[in-house]
């Protein structure tokens, strides 16, 4: 029973040490983005960006869609990071929000949003324009 007991808890730290070697190669970059959205009912939205990684710059486009109730039409920019990844195209994916927002002329915003790939954006900004919103949200990020 002891030697089940030791060997599982030796299988636990290996694995425990190849997640941490795995994760090691994962790296940060800084993000600026800019998204045109407007809406009603169903809303749409359209951008562009830059990814700095590893001291270059990689334009991004931006595209995506939303369902709930959306009315109106806003430009955010914003900036943050990426965390996690460990090239370029890990930025590139989807990344779904569930949201409540409004602005009227100027508004904050701050998300957090993961990818299928594991990349994690971490966004601050400013909304201009005249939207009210509680939907789900959809935004494509892809390298240019």
């Amino acid at each position: 029973m002891k030697v089940l007991s030791g060997f599982r808890v030796g299988l636990l730290v290996m694995a425990a040490l190849v997640g941490a070697v795995s994760g090691a190669n994962a790296g940060d970059g800084a993000v600026r983005i800019r998204i045109f959205k407007a809406g009603f009912i169903i809303g749409g939205s359209a951008g562009e960006g830059v990814l700095t990684y590893q001291g270059r710059r990689y334009p991004l486009s931006i595209g995506g869609l939303s369902y709930g109730f959306t009315f109106g039409a806003s430009e955010t920019r914003f900036h943050g990071a990426v965390r996690n990844i460990r090239r370029p195209s890990d930025i590139s994916g989807v990344y779904a929000q569930v949201g409540a927002g409004a602005a009227l002329v100027r508004g904050a915003q701050a998300i957090v949003l993961t990818n299928q790939h594991g990349a994690i954006l971490e966004l601050t900004g400013e909304q201009n324009g005249l939207i009210v919103s509680l939907d789900l949200s959809g935004l494509a990020l892809s390298l240019k």
